[in-house]
């Protein structure tokens, strides 16, 4: 009796465990759940004039939707991103567990709008000046080998094939390895600068290790 009880909890556990974003009745729409974090997350690059396609209406996502559950799923990332977990960046615009289960939600769901408009947030405003692409670093090839100390504060991919995927450490002189970026299908008209969230201090000697041939990333010094 005790081993089909047992057996029951733990079943009833796993049903809890693939069921627990289940929205049942009440599925995530358009204007009240994907707009805002779409707005928030997608939209500085997904937007008329803006360097990728806009998703800033229902009518322009609709049609990108299963894409969209498809990429998160996938690399829970936007295809032009680093791989989260291999790095940690300031400037990081991933989506949390929670986020990419409302994305997935929301498509398994019908993708539905929503009744109630008033619910859906103001679109953001582009207002500010495009964001300078810094270069004052070090650019570096797989294999390069630093000849002084140096605190680094992010890194830019630079010569890039689009499509790409390469995981960047740096090797210490000590043998210790500090990942420093996984690009993942990395996409050039993309590039903007990685910034640590802590910087990161390279001591003369250091190797560069992981890029492919022909590839070439700047090693941004902090200012």
């Amino acid at each position: 009796m005790r081993h089909i009880l047992a057996t029951a909890i733990v079943l009833a556990s796993a049903v809890v465990v693939l069921h627990g974003h289940n929205f049942g009745t009440n599925p995530p729409t358009w204007n009240r759940e994907v707009s805002r974090l779409v707005f928030d997350k997608c939209a500085s690059c997904h937007r008329p004039d803006g360097t990728a396609f806009s998703l800033m209406t229902y009518q322009d996502a609709q049609p990108h939707a299963v894409a969209m559950k498809d990429a998160v799923l996938a690399r829970q990332m936007p295809p032009w991103g680093a791989v989260k977990g291999f790095g940690s960046f300031r400037n990081d615009q991933g989506l949390s567990q929670e986020q990419i289960e409302v994305i997935t939600d929301w498509v398994e769901g019908g993708m539905l709008k929503g009744n109630n408009p008033n619910v859906k947030p103001e679109p953001p405003k582009f207002d500010k000046p495009p964001e300078v692409v810094r270069t004052d670093g070090v650019q570096v090839r797989d294999g390069t080998r630093l000849m002084s100390d140096l605190r680094l504060d992010g890194l830019i991919p630079g010569r890039v094939p689009d499509g790409k995927s390469m995981q960047v450490v740096a090797v210490r002189p000590n043998g210790g390895v500090e990942p420093l970026i996984w690009l993942y299908e990395y996409r050039n008209r993309y590039r903007h600068p990685f910034l640590f969230r802590s910087p990161i201090t390279l001591p003369s000697g250091t190797v560069i290790r992981g890029l492919p041939s022909g590839a070439t990333l700047t090693l941004l010094q902090v200012p």
